[in-house]
């Protein structure tokens, strides 16, 4: 150090941080003199800029949930599997993405990484607007906008890391959970904020025409009827007003830290690093799609339980085998933690909370139009159900669907909160068997509505086993984590973060397709059942690892 600087350091304290402009060199949160004077200051404002930028993530990634709904009130010319499609799409490249995520931050350095990824966001913000401005548009262009909406699913990965590092062990539950908690509000702000800008004509001519509702539609006050105007494409194009400021903070306040992201290198090389991941991700994602849709929009080759570990297996080789300069021996490091038993441990209960939280947050919207929306009226003489008269008591899902969504995320630091108090094993225990309990009634409940000449008797109960669901597993979420970040060290707790989240974010892409295939099959209450049964081998999986009397780590 120079001696202009030694000065500088003087004069500020000991424990101020050496840097050299965004970057950190001097790191010690565990350090309670460090992190009282500096480090907590530095944290909070990297936090602060983290989560509205993880929140429009969120809700790029997961505005098809909504926007599927109003293209079916719309009169979109699509069937209702090929929309399901679309946020199963959505769900498939997000998880994908979150994989490369997982290890971008020691690569490429926590403010190159966020900055980048947030103004990637702008891509399928600006396409999905434009459009849905016409009927007209071809079902690749949506399926294209929602493969593309899968930045906002990858940069969860990638976020999570980075806050990590920020963060002393003892406040990992409750940073994080802020982060991701808040974070996932993302979804609440799609569910309530998509519905309300369609109602004006918010962009004046420059963004485009309305198209007049063909069904009742509705928002967070109530029922909208057929024939109000809509501006659908707002869905989209409302997004930019948040991220362009959020891509300014991200440059110019957040930080890289040396200590978790040793070679960072320049800004622009940073930026190519995390652009060549991500476009191996979206490669990935489109050749396990295409391998997976039916013709004509691919060659159905694979169902969904073969697609997903082929994509996951793809995405590592791929991101081993094309590294270069410092990756390679970067990533080669990072992988270690896949020989860590805990990995997988973790990963499992984290496909329980995260998995469960996003993956009913992208099917719930259009689960409740298809099973409340309708009347079901068996033929007696054939013994046949018809699901195609409209139900004239339907509820709105635009109107209820954020509610789950909303709480799961409320809660969601408070259960990083009460972790870091009593152990995050024993907290994750016990929603977990909230949730069995919970899942299996919601199927029967689901069961009974599709066989319902008035399924709208049963919508209460419904949606308040789905909040049941939601609160339970925001709660998981913080506790999950906070057991991670307990479990590894500080070095292998940001790629091992990443990478559960990226394997839980694959229930956006199975719980739309697992209830929509049901659903056509005339038992959605199989999927709910089988979900149920899974939970229960988590129980046993996490009483095993982290809660029995000869646990390896006891309730971390």
């Amino acid at each position: 150090m120079t001696a202009n600087a030694s000065q500088r350091s003087s004069s500020v304290g000991i424990d101020a941080p050496r840097s050299r402009g965004v970057d950190i060199d001097d790191w010690r949160p565990e350090d309670s003199t460090f992190w009282e004077s500096t480090g907590k200051r530095i944290a909070n404002r990297n936090l602060w800029i983290s989560i509205p930028s993880l929140l429009c993530g969120f809700a790029v990634w997961l505005m098809w949930g909504i926007i599927t709904v109003q293209m079916l009130n719309l009169g979109y010319p699509f069937e209702q599997k090929q929309l399901f499609t679309l946020t199963a799409i959505a769900g498939l490249s997000g998880a994908t993405l979150r994989i490369p995520a997982s290890f971008m931050i020691r690569i490429a350095g926590g403010r190159n990484t966020v900055f980048l990824t947030t103004a990637f966001l702008m891509i399928p913000a600006m396409l999905t607007g434009i459009a849905l401005q016409s009927k007209d548009t071809p079902l690749w262009m949506f399926q294209l906008c929602a493969l593309l909406s899968g930045f906002g699913g990858g940069n969860f990965a990638c976020s999570m890391s980075n806050i990590s590092g920020f963060f002393p062990k003892r406040l990992q539950g409750t940073g994080l959970g802020l982060n991701a908690g808040l974070g996932n509000f993302g979804v609440t702000t799609s569910q309530i904020l998509i519905p309300l800008v369609m109602t004006i004509g918010l962009f004046g001519t420059m963004g485009g025409d309305s198209m007049m509702l063909v069904k009742d539609s509705g928002w967070l006050f109530g029922k909208i009827k057929a024939g109000t105007p809509t501006f659908v494409q707002n869905a989209g194009f409302v997004w930019m007003l948040l991220l362009v400021p959020l891509a300014f903070f991200g440059f110019f306040g957040m930080n890289n830290l040396k200590s978790v992201s040793p070679n960072v290198g320049s800004t622009i090389g940073a930026f190519i690093k995390v652009t060549w991941l991500y476009l191996l991700g979206l490669v990935i994602s489109a050749v396990g799609l295409y391998l997976y849709l039916p013709k004509p929009f691919g060659l159905g080759a694979l169902n969904m339980w073969a697609a997903m570990p082929a994509i996951i297996i793809g995405m590592l080789v791929v991101m081993k085998l094309t590294a270069f300069g410092d990756m390679r021996p970067n990533l080669a490091k990072q992988f270690k933690i896949f020989s860590n038993k805990h990995t997988w441990s973790m990963t499992a209960l984290y496909i329980v909370t995260f998995g469960s939280f996003i993956g009913f947050s992208m099917a719930l919207p259009l689960s409740i139009t298809v099973i409340f929306g309708f009347q079901h009226v068996m033929d007696p003489a054939t013994g046949v159900w018809s699901h195609a008269l409209k139900n004239p008591n339907a509820p709105s899902a635009l109107t209820y669907a954020w509610i789950g969504p909303f709480v799961g995320a409320l809660i969601r630091p408070v259960g990083g909160w009460i972790s870091d108090k009593v152990g995050g094993a024993i907290v994750t225990q016990v929603i977990s068997l909230v949730m069995v309990v919970a899942s299996a009634a919601a199927g029967y409940v689901m069961m009974m509505a599709y066989q319902s000449q008035t399924p709208e008797q049963y919508f209460f109960i419904f949606m308040l086993l789905f909040i049941v669901l939601f609160a339970a597993s925001g709660i998981g979420n913080g506790s999950t984590f906070r057991s991670v970040g307990v479990i590894f060290d500080r070095e292998q707790a940001g790629p091992v973060l990443g990478w559960t989240s990226a394997v839980a974010a694959y229930g956006s892409f199975v719980a739309p397709v697992v209830i929509g295939d049901q659903i056509k099959a005339g038992t959605p209450e199989v999927a709910m059942y089988g979900f149920a049964v899974f939970y229960a081998v988590c129980v046993v999986i996490n009483w095993w690892f982290y809660l029995r009397k000869n646990a390896y780590i006891q309730n971390p």
